[in-house]
């Protein structure tokens, strides 16, 4: 017992310290940190800490490829443009900037991730607000935040924790398209509805009205690679193919015809990739694994297995508002590794898998602690000299997350 308990207060000061990032450092510190603690009293063995590592092989290609898109282009200018394009055609009007930054927003999250867009679309948005001179900034901001989780599995592809809940039973393209493109689109547009009701009093302002720019032929390259990335995923999805090769190879190509086309030097765009994330995941995989030596994934399969016998839906349901709730206490990447490790050991059926992944995908739009995109915005803000406090957040979050949450978690539960 004592062992266990050892574990459980090393992996818990991890997750708070990736959480809470004391003294200033970077998240992936605290993650290695505790893994490394781990390794060092014994508790994790080298080798089932190398099973852990390699339980992510998938994830680390896909963030690898998604990074470089996003990077190349933002590098480009593609989401300043983008931004720019939305800004220009709200014609002066908050409300309708407010709708085509959402728009924007979703299609970014859909194809590149809810990482690039917390990433690199926050920044382009700053510009574009102040470009048309938005005395509250902060309403269009938020989109990116919460938008980030709202629309983060409409693809297998739009966020890696979905990568993280299936593994290796990675449902084809159009099986989860049937499961989750109208739990999706539920989440989708409440959120948006709700959002707008929370800043309704902050778009009563003036905006200037912003003139178009051009996309470089660069950004255009950078635009055509990223569609035939998505076409490619698509594919690779329909056929049952693990997505994170075909990401890497598709990002690492898109980037190399840019540099080549640009004749720039790798380094302009490697330099600003944030790498910091793959050791954050692999050090988050190890603490998952050290958990799962101590019985707490066999504790919650066998109540998933209990539960799914007796009343498959309430448990299935309870199932994604705990792992949501879960979400904003340890971050929703430990906490999906949690329950898909649960999830697959109880073998649980296909209504507790959806509510769970969504759970883990919209529950973190509760505070700003909830997702790693989420901590990836809070890093953007600090960049443009912005912040949000937790509390700022959550008293928007609790109106925004729970009917998300609830109409599409009701919405997969009702899918055949």
């Amino acid at each position: 017992m004592p062992q266990q308990l050892t574990i459980w207060t090393i992996c818990g000061i991890a997750a708070a310290g990736v959480i809470l990032r004391p003294f200033n450092l970077a998240e992936a510190v605290w993650a290695v940190a505790g893994a490394a603690v781990l390794l060092a009293l014994g508790l994790i063995s080298i080798p089932d800490a190398l099973t852990g590592i390699g339980k992510g092989g998938d994830v680390y290609l896909f963030l690898f490829g998604m990074m470089l898109l996003g990077e190349i282009a933002r590098e480009e200018g593609l989401f300043d443009w983008l931004a720019a394009v939305a800004t220009s055609h709200a014609g002066g009007s908050p409300r309708r900037l407010f709708f085509l930054i959402y728009c924007v927003g979703t299609v970014v999250t859909i194809f590149l991730s809810n990482d690039a867009t917390a990433v690199v679309l926050t920044p382009a948005v700053a510009a574009a607000v102040k470009a048309a001179e938005a005395k509250a900034p902060l309403p269009y901001l938020l989109i990116c935040a919460f938008i980030a989780n709202a629309a983060s599995f409409v693809l297998p592809i739009s966020n890696p924790a979905n990568l993280v809940i299936y593994g290796s039973r990675m449902p084809p393209l159009l099986q989860w398209l049937q499961a989750y493109l109208l739990p999706s689109a539920v989440a989708i547009v409440a959120t948006y509805l709700f959002l707008r009701f929370t800043q309704r009093g902050a778009l009563r302002q003036d905006l200037a009205k912003a003139l178009p720019r051009q996309l470089t032929a660069a950004g255009k390259m950078a635009a055509a690679g990223i569609a035939a990335t998505a076409v490619a995923l698509l594919v690779a999805s329909a056929l049952d193919i693990r997505l994170g090769l075909p990401t890497a190879i598709a990002g690492s190509l898109t980037a190399l015809a840019v540099l080549i086309r640009e004749r720039k030097w790798p380094w302009s765009m490697v330099k600003d990739i944030s790498w910091g994330v793959l050791p954050l995941v692999a050090g988050l995989f190890v603490l998952v694994e050290a958990l799962g030596k101590t019985g707490l994934i066999d504790t919650i399969a066998a109540l998933l297995r209990q539960g799914t016998e007796h009343a498959a839906l309430a448990t299935a349901a309870l199932s994604g508002t705990a792992i949501a709730l879960a979400s904003n206490l340890i971050n929703n990447l430990p906490a999906g590794l949690i329950a898909a490790s649960a999830v697959q050991t109880a073998q649980a059926g296909e209504h507790v898998t959806r509510a769970i992944l969504i759970g883990v995908d919209v529950g973190p739009n509760l505070s700003v602690t909830g997702s790693l995109a989420t901590i990836l915005w809070l890093a953007a803000l600090r960049r443009e000299g912005l912040a949000v406090g937790f509390g700022a957040f959550l008293k928007i979050g609790v109106v925004v997350m729970p009917p998300a949450l609830i109409l599409a978690i009701a919405c997969a539960l009702l899918m055949p």
